[in-house]
């Protein structure tokens, strides 16, 4: 897939105030400073279409982008660590859950990971919650330049070896780098073929 045109559409806490127009949706989630910004802007080859900061927690709404007019890329608040108080951070989670488990356009939700860390409990409690209330997701492992290829292959396969203690079957895992451009053709073809089998 070539992305021609992205265009903002809007923000909203609430499933009602999202873009009118209905199209199949794909977003992007994960902890905070995951490297969720930058991603969104490499995989649609713009700098800035979504904000990127140094600081936790800068998303805090749900940023629908539409995507050569025929889908919509969803850029979600992060979980966990973030320097925002308890009640933000309850009222984050409820606009998150409340997103994911009732968007009926919701196609796939990218779950992002810190290729060079392992997977903290935060990331399976959320991961383990989508499989609960029947969420499709996949995972895509951010920041894959950061490590030598013999060191960036031993650490994703010790937290696919964590996952597989959970799933019998894995998800569609991908490896990003969003300095690099990694994954984006894998992660784009694979939303261009999930919205060829809706139709």
């Amino acid at each position: 897939m070539k992305i021609k045109e992205a265009i903002f559409s809007g923000s909203s806490k609430k499933l009602d105030d999202r873009p009118k127009e209905k199209l199949p949706e794909f977003a992007f989630i994960g902890r905070s400073n995951v490297g969720k910004s930058s991603l969104i802007n490499m995989l649609c080859g713009m700098g800035k279409l979504a904000h990127t900061s140094s600081k936790p927690g800068k998303t805090r709404l749900i940023n629908h982008f539409m995507i050569n007019k025929s889908w919509y890329l969803v850029d979600l608040p992060g979980y966990g660590y973030a320097k925002i108080s308890q009640k933000a951070r309850e009222e984050l989670a409820t606009i998150i859950r409340h997103y994911i488990n009732g968007s009926a356009e919701l196609v796939n939700l990218f779950v992002l990971l810190d290729s060079r860390h392992e997977i903290q409990k935060i990331d399976m409690e959320f991961i383990n919650s989508l499989g609960e209330a029947g969420v499709p997701f996949s995972i895509i492992y951010t920041k894959c330049d950061k490590m030598g290829t013999n060191s960036l292959g031993k650490q994703i396969e010790l937290n696919n070896n964590t996952l597989g203690l959970y799933w019998e079957e894995l998800p569609p895992i991908f490896a990003s780098s969003a300095e690099t451009g990694k994954g984006r053709d894998e992660i784009l073809d694979y939303i261009e073929n999930s919205i060829n089998n809706i139709k």
